[in-house]
């Protein structure tokens, strides 16, 4: 079973799986992650789940605000011998209600072109592809998603 815990970026598990995450990355990323890696930094993130099976960190994911209404969701990653189960999903959920606790009524997120399973999941949770934003405008291997809370 799958717990969550809500913490900061400060956590020891928040930070361990980040390494992990930004390992991912640079290898789906190839030559684009350096420009990816300046928008990624996981520290002052003070809406951050960490996902544990069996006390174990499973996943992480977090969301920092993008204006008074909106949130981003960031660095939302679920370690590989993990995925399928349904870690991503209840993250994500999760996130989508510890905003709506805190009033925001809509999620932006950014993923890449190649994070095919990534796509499925945030269309599937009601996400739909808008034109890029922000840093993102004009960047070919992303893709923009949004969704009212």
């Amino acid at each position: 079973m799958i717990a969550l815990l809500r913490t900061t970026s400060d956590h020891d598990d928040f930070q361990k799986l980040v390494v992990q995450l930004d390992a991912y990355l640079r290898i789906i990323d190839g030559e684009d992650h350096v420009f990816y890696a300046q928008f990624n930094k996981s520290n002052l993130l003070k809406n951050v789940l960490i996902a544990y099976e069996n006390n174990f960190p499973v996943g992480i994911g977090a969301y920092k605000e993008f204006d008074p209404e909106t949130i981003e969701i960031k660095r939302m990653f679920t370690v590989l011998d993990q995925r399928g189960k349904g870690v991503a999903k209840a993250i994500l959920t999760e996130l989508e209600n510890w905003a709506k606790e805190e009033k925001y009524s809509i999620a932006l997120l950014e993923t890449g072109i190649e994070l095919k399973d990534a796509q499925y999941l945030y269309q599937k949770k009601g996400y739909q592809v808008i034109d890029n934003y922000g840093q993102y405008i004009g960047v070919k291997n992303s893709v923009c998603m949004k969704k009212y809370l």
